[in-house]
């Protein structure tokens, strides 16, 4: 395994379409195992492969504490509800926006073993997949933003969250 740059928001390859895995092979595993140590390594919850340089229809997201789910050529079969967040992304360093996204969807692709999976997502790892899955169009966080959000305004937020007695 090895570290990979993350790109940052002016790269082309952030603003251009990931192409479909055609065949899993050595290099996709690499690539899929250097993906999960450089998420990790920046702190991340997702990781898309064309924020790696590489154009490929592969992301991977945390799922819980330990769990990483990995998907090649996902797609998103349905979605229900919306709600507006929060984003930052490790190829936009000390951005953040408020983007809408569908509160629940559900994603289809293939593992790393070229079996077809289909998942269910809500809260959080909906919020990451829609996310990563954007990469992977060529659109960033940014460019569905509703408003960008001031980095004092989120510690702000913590702050008065951490007094009230906890996150809700």
């Amino acid at each position: 395994m090895a570290l990979r740059q993350i790109l940052s928001d002016n790269h082309p390859v952030l603003r251009s379409s990931a192409r479909e895995v055609n065949k899993i092979n050595r290099g996709v595993l690499r690539l899929l195992d250097d993906m999960i140590e450089t998420m990790h390594e920046a702190n991340g919850v997702g990781l898309a492969a064309n924020q790696v340089g590489v154009p490929k229809r592969i992301l991977i997201a945390i799922n819980g504490e330990d769990s990483v789910i990995e998907l090649i050529n996902p797609c998103v079969d349905r979605t229900e509800g919306e709600e507006v967040g929060v984003e930052g992304c490790l190829s936009v360093p000390g951005q953040y926006g408020e983007v809408p996204r569908a509160e629940r969807l559900t994603v289809s692709g293939l593992n790393r073993q070229g079996c077809e999976v289909r998942l269910k997502a809500e809260g959080l790892l909906a919020r990451i997949l829609q996310h990563e899955m954007d990469h992977l169009d060529g659109v960033l966080f940014t460019d569905k933003a509703l408003r960008m959000v001031d980095p004092e305004e989120l510690q702000d937020e913590e702050k008065s969250e951490e007094n009230s007695g906890g996150k809700s």
